[in-house]
C-alpha cells in the first residue's frame, strides 16, 4: 500500500510560511539545493529542475502530488498551471474548477476517500507514494491518513506564521525513523505512524 507523506520545511518554532503565506525567509542554502536535487528530485517544480538541470530527473519516492489551493496559487500566478509534470497532480479546492490544466485534477468533494483510493493503487508508477504538499488546513483535515512525516528543520525561528498542521488539539504519536543534519543546519527528520 503506498504511503501519505507530508514532506514539508518547517522553521524550528513549526512555521511552514509566514502569516502571508511568504516562504522567501527560508534559507536555500547550496547544501539544500544538492540534497533535494539528488535525494527528492520529484519535489522540486518544474522551473527549479530546469534551472538547476535536472528536468529529466527520476522520480525516486513520489509518483502523486495532493496540495491545497492556496499552495497553488502562487504557480498559477507565475502562469505556471502544471508545476509538477513529473508527477500525478491533484489539487484540493471547491472553488477552482475547472482545472486550469488538463494534468492536474481537482478534489472538491470526499478529499479524504481519493486520498484512501491513491493509497491503495498498485502498479509501477502508481505504487510510488503520494507527496502532500504544504497547505496547513489540508494537512490537518488529512491528519488521520498521513503515514509518515518527513520534515526539514530550518535554523529559522520565525515567531508567527502558518503552522504545520490547522487542526485542532489531536494528539497522535509518530516514531522518530531518521536524523541527517546538512552542514548549513538544516536538519530532516523522518517519523513514521
Amino acid at each position: 500500500m503506498r504511503k501519505l507523506v507530508y514532506f514539508i520545511g518547517t522553521t524550528i518554532d513549526g512555521f511552514i510560511a509566514a502569516p502571508d503565506g511568504d516562504l522567501a525567509f527560508f534559507p536555500l542554502t547550496d547544501d539544500v539545493v544538492t540534497f533535494l536535487s539528488s535525494e527528492y528530485p520529484e519535489t522540486l517544480p518544474v522551473q527549479v529542475r530546469e534551472q538547476l538541470g535536472i528536468a529529466d530527473a527520476a522520480n525516486r519516492r513520489f509518483g502523486t502530488v495532493i496540495q491545497g489551493r492556496a499552495t497553488y496559487a502562487p504557480a498559477i500566478e507565475a502562469g505556471l498551471t502544471s508545476p509538477y509534470p513529473h508527477l500525478r497532480q491533484y489539487v484540493v479546492s471547491e472553488t477552482l474548477t475547472p482545472s486550469p490544466d488538463p494534468a492536474v485534477t481537482i478534489i472538491s468533494g470526499d478529499v479524504t476517500g481519493k486520498v484512501r483510493a491513491l493509497k491503495a493503487e498498485e502498479g509501477t508508477e502508481k505504487g510510488r507514494d503520494i507527496f502532500l504538499l504544504g497547505g496547513a488546513r489540508l494537512a490537518g483535515s488529512l491528519l488521520p491518513e498521513i503515514d509518515e512525516l518527513v520534515v526539514k528543520i530550518y535554523p529559522v525561528v520565525a515567531g508567527a506564521g502558518i503552522p504545520m498542521f490547522g487542526t485542532g488539539f489531536s494528539p497522535l504519536s509518530f516514531r522518530l525513523t531518521g536524523t541527517r543534519t546538512l552542514d548549513g543546519g538544516m536538519a530532516l527528520l523522518s517519523y513514521e505512524r
